[in-house]
């Protein structure tokens, strides 16, 4: 005989379904929690500029924008003389723990958040011998991944900036997101800020070499302008395949190698980015004469560049001088044509009062969390890091050439274009 439901049986099902359901949809539109791990929060610190937008949000295509993900705790390390910290917390009402581990379990045993942010950038660090200071970026990175463990499960992971002092250490860091495979994303605001023009690299190029001149030091500003040149090298023919060497060199003795005959391309992408700049030199409101590379050597004298090889002949030019942006330059060999635009990034007391920049790379930071994947290719800043530490074992060394067969990094960028255009 065929079974048969009551009206009353059906209803209750039916009821049962639609809660379980409505259960379902709440738990789809909750909000993702975050732990945020900071070394100190101050005026302009990178740990005031991620945990404002995380808490408050920002604008977002002419209209503001409340954040996607929820803050459940945060980390502090350093409380320095104007601190921001603790009036942060106290306005968003904010649980703060007194250890990495107890902010990613929330005070109890086990892994409790959906996603970790690390912002391990300024504070009083130690500087060791080379003149790195040693953030505590892979140390905070260790611990979550050690809760990770004794949790059974992982959450996707940002990290700022670059990975680490040591190679090795830079590694271990993919290693592990792999091993437990969790999303990881890492790296600076450059590669996603605004463009002037608003263009990339268009994917596949026959690209030969890439230069970007920016401003600022070794082991802090260096990674800004790698990044800014990588994201667009990355999109050219084959993708990227590591590299075999990096040339720290200074002054003179830099723009003397880029005065040598098969440094031409170089010395044109050079000019091409100077040209995108809004803050050259000047004398009476304007250069002293056109921008040629006989001018930039006069009027930069003072310039630290990295000559980086990479290992299919590709090459990257870095340079840090007395300018006060970040401008890109790629020379395409299919067209003879030289690819170029500025990194807009209008620090605050220069053309912004809020560091804007930061808003998309909170974006995609938000993305990594929300949809369990990195926007783009954490191995784009293991291979910057690694530039990096190379040329600072350059200039330590007296700035010798540096051989890194280690770093044969190959990956594949995204073809999507994923700056800022809102």
């Amino acid at each position: 005989m065929p079974s048969s439901i009551s009206r009353r049986s059906f209803l209750s099902a039916t009821a049962a379904t639609g809660f379980l359901a409505a259960l379902a949809q709440g738990d789809e539109h909750k909000k993702k929690r975050v732990a945020f791990l900071g070394t100190e929060v101050r005026t302009f610190s990178h740990a005031q500029h991620f945990l404002d937008r995380l808490t408050q949000g920002y604008p977002w295509g002419g209209q503001h924008r409340a954040p996607r993900v929820e803050v459940a705790s945060v980390y502090i390390d350093q409380f320095p003389e104007g601190d921001l910290a603790k009036g942060r917390i106290a306005k968003h009402r904010l649980r703060q723990f007194p250890t990495v581990e107890e902010a990613l379990t929330l005070g109890g045993s086990k892994l409790d958040v959906d996603g970790v942010v690390i912002i391990a950038e300024h504070g009083d660090y130690p500087t060791n011998q080379k003149g790195q200071k040693r953030y505590p970026r892979y140390d905070w990175f260790k611990k979550t991944v050690k809760v990770f463990e004794d949790s059974d499960r992982s959450v996707p992971v940002f990290n700022d900036k670059h990975l680490s002092t040591k190679w090795d250490e830079c590694v271990e860091m993919v290693e592990d997101s792999q091993r437990l495979d969790f999303a990881f994303l890492a790296g600076s605001s450059l590669p996603v800020t605004w463009r002037l023009p608003s263009i990339d690299m268009p994917y596949g190029a026959k690209l030969s070499e890439s230069a970007c001149v920016a401003y600022g030091g070794k082991d802090s500003y260096d990674i800004h302008a790698l990044e800014t040149a990588q994201c667009m090298s990355e999109r050219r023919a084959g993708g990227e395949v590591g590299i075999r060497s990096v040339h720290a060199l200074k002054d003179n003795a830099f723009w003397d190698e880029l005065a040598k005959p098969e440094r031409e391309i170089s010395r044109r992408l050079v000019v091409s980015a100077l040209s995108r700049s809004h803050n050259l030199p000047v004398e009476g409101g304007y250069p002293t004469a056109p921008v040629t590379f006989e001018w930039a050597r006069e009027a930069l004298p003072e310039t630290l560049g990295y000559l980086v090889e990479h290992d299919d002949g590709f090459r990257t030019t870095m340079v840090l001088t007395d300018i006060r942006d970040f401008n890109y330059a790629g020379y395409r060999t299919d067209t003879d044509e030289i690819v170029s635009c500025q990194m807009y990034l209008p620090m605050p007391g220069r053309g912004s009062t809020t560091a804007d920049f930061f808003h998309p790379l909170t974006d995609h930071i938000e993305t990594l969390i929300i949809e369990n994947r990195a926007p783009y290719p954490v191995e784009r800043t293991l291979l910057t890091s690694g530039m990096v530490i190379a040329g600072i074992n350059s200039i330590h060394q007296g700035y010798v050439p540096i051989q890194t067969p280690e770093m044969k990094i190959s990956y594949q960028a995204p073809r999507e274009s994923l700056f800022w255009r809102t």
